[in-house]
């Protein structure tokens, strides 16, 4: 599943704004707090540990397994009910920046009934969840974007 959007900003600052995790509660969905940042985050090996709301995914642990600058990063992301693979992509475009945000999942407990709730239920409501990512980012870069960080 994948949400995208395009922000009229330029690759570094929506880029810069993505990376830092202080920045994360106002805007990724269903987060609460940022527990820990390993460095060297956002290079690969580093790490992200944070916490849903009560009614959330619990802990969720981001692990960066590729990152490219003014490009984009791969995580493995896990959290008690499914483990998965996570990428962000930056890409230039005249508006500004087209930023795709791209997962695959595998829940991690399993019965008969499984397939038919991830396909009514869950799928949608992670699709949807990235979308409230991306439209969220998206207010925070309008509240911080300048005249100069127009491309």
């Amino acid at each position: 599943m994948r949400a995208t959007q395009t922000f009229p900003t330029s690759v570094a600052v929506a880029e810069s704004c993505w990376y830092d995790t202080s920045r994360w509660p106002s805007w990724v969905d269903g987060l609460d707090r940022v527990v820990q940042t390993a460095a060297p985050y956002p290079d690969v090996g580093g790490g992200v540990t944070w916490e849903s709301g009560p009614a959330g995914r619990g802990r969720v642990t981001e692990r960066v397994v590729a990152y490219a600058p003014a490009d984009g990063q791969a995580v493995e992301v896990a959290d008690d009910s499914m483990t998965g693979h996570q990428t962000v992509a930056f890409v230039a475009v005249p508006a500004g920046v087209q930023v795709t945000l791209q997962l695959e999942y595998r829940l991690n407990r399993w019965s008969p009934l499984t397939p038919v709730v991830d396909l009514l239920f869950i799928r949608r409501q992670m699709t949807q969840s990235l979308a409230r990512t991306l439209d969220r980012f998206g207010v925070r870069l309008r509240t911080e974007r300048g005249p100069a960080d127009l491309p």
